[in-house]
């Protein structure tokens, strides 16, 4: 879930004379140039609608991680803010492949570069993590999979008008906006748009795949359980924190919607959460204003001044639903997961139930049955995807839905060329908990040391 501004996707880059989307967006204009032009709705529209699918053959892989950060010795205690900067910082300097960030709690996130094999990708991670983990592990610290840290109170460790206009933002309908900054942990994964033509590999159905596919991804992989609290008795606390964020910002679009026009629409009708200021001043946090209100005011006078290309590119990084669009997908809805190599299974699941058309055909079959039955409300609320949350996979359609879903994808990962290690990883995930019906966040203990030697 980047807080911070995106991190450079999976895709090749844009045409010249096209905008550049996922370019890291500054938290604040550069020096003291004026502002650019004010756009109008429409060019609003038009440039949405140019960058949020980027069509064409599915061949690059992408995955961010995000680890909590905890003491080696005594993982249930906070680590001080001395402590995690000093962690962060040597995180930085090693020689890696993957980009690293630090969100505003201190969780620390390993973004991948492009890949065009499921091996390049995997391989590539799991050399930086070994490189990250050995240097945190001189400071007496350890990386922790767990997609709510059930450490209290919530602190958030770092400062920038971006947070701070964020965090007041949140405040405004209470506490899941702290606790999705500063506690929760995922793993997202980015695949390609895919073809603009219909077809399995068409954009269209990759794009309502992963909706439809999302449930079963947040019980397979549910890892926050709570035990006390408003998600008491939940496998994954961490989606129902993202459910109580915010009245349309963690919303999917409606998938009756061709997928660029309901993009467009969801983006420019989400309230803006702040309005970056270029006098060195703290943020205008506006009020029931979305991103169209704010276009269609204008430079009339009104507290706001009028909106440019660099404010709708910003805004588009405040927009957190479980699929984002950023010329590729990036799937957000997937807990981070225990162990040294727990992260590589929803990697490789994920990959394989896209780019393989026989399990792609299997997985979009079995869950458009699905989600038909539960009705057609929006992602993460409606009551499959809740049902995903609360219960994992004791819900016996989706632990029935699973199963087949992880079959079609351990059946396509040879064909992707998946190692034996990424072959094995994913059977054993499957047997452990698949197949009985079980997720990571049914096994205690709640908080250990992260590595082979703590596996649950």
């Amino acid at each position: 879930m980047p807080l911070d501004p995106p991190v450079p996707p999976p895709i090749p880059p844009p045409a010249p004379d096209a905008p550049a989307p996922d370019a890291p967006a500054p938290d604040a204009p550069a020096g003291d140039a004026p502002p650019s032009p004010a756009i109008s709705e429409t060019q609003a529209e038009h440039l949405i609608h140019g960058i949020c699918f980027k069509t064409g053959p599915p061949r690059l892989l992408g995955a961010e991680l995000e680890w909590l950060v905890v003491d080696a010795e005594r993982p249930g205690l906070a680590v001080t803010p001395e402590r995690l900067r000093a962690a962060h910082a040597a995180a930085r300097a090693l020689p890696l492949h993957s980009r690293v960030t630090v969100e505003p709690g201190g969780q620390l996130e390993l973004s991948s570069a492009p890949a065009t094999s499921l091996t390049d990708c995997v391989d590539g991670l799991q050399d930086d993590l070994t490189a990250v983990r050995a240097a945190l592990r001189e400071q007496g610290l350890v990386l922790r999979g767990l997609g709510r840290d059930p450490r209290l109170p919530y602190r958030r460790l770092l400062g920038s008008p971006r947070y701070d206009a964020m965090e007041a933002y949140f405040d405004r309908t209470g506490p899941a906006g702290r606790a999705m900054m500063c506690a929760s942990a995922s793993v997202q994964v980015c695949v390609d748009a895919g073809y603009e033509e219909p077809g399995v590999l068409g954009h269209g159905r990759r794009w309502r795949l992963a909706h439809l596919l999302g449930a079963v991804l947040v019980a397979a992989f549910a890892n926050s359980p709570a035990d006390e609290g408003p998600y008491a008795g939940w496998r994954c606390s961490r989606q129902g924190i993202w459910d109580d964020l915010d009245a349309r910002r963690t919303l999917a679009p409606p998938l009756d919607a061709e997928p660029r026009d309901g993009w467009v629409r969801q983006a420019l009708d989400t309230e803006v959460m702040c309005v970056r200021s270029y006098e060195g001043e703290a943020w205008d946090v506006p009020r029931g204003t979305t991103f169209r209100d704010w276009l269609r005011a204008g430079d009339d006078g009104q507290a706001l001044r009028a909106p440019t290309a660099e404010d709708l590119d910003y805004h588009l990084t405040t927009l957190f639903p479980p699929v984002r669009p950023r010329g590729h997908m990036e799937l957000r809805m997937i807990d981070a997961q225990p162990g040294d190599d727990g992260w590589l299974v929803p990697v490789a699941v994920v990959h394989a139930l896209f780019d393989d058309p026989e399990a792609a055909e299997t997985a979009y079959r079995v869950t458009k049955a699905l989600t038909d039955s539960y009705g057609a409300q929006p992602a993460p609320r409606n009551p499959l995807w809740r049902s995903a949350a609360r219960h994992g996979l004791t819900d016996p359609e989706l632990r029935a839905a699973a199963k087949t879903c992880f079959r079609a994808a351990a059946e396509a990962l040879p064909r992707l060329g998946a190692t034996t290690h990424v072959r094995d990883t994913v059977g054993a995930f499957t047997e452990r908990f698949v197949l009985r019906g079980r997720c990571p966040g049914d096994e205690p203990p709640r908080l250990r040391p992260e590595g082979k030697e703590a596996l649950r």
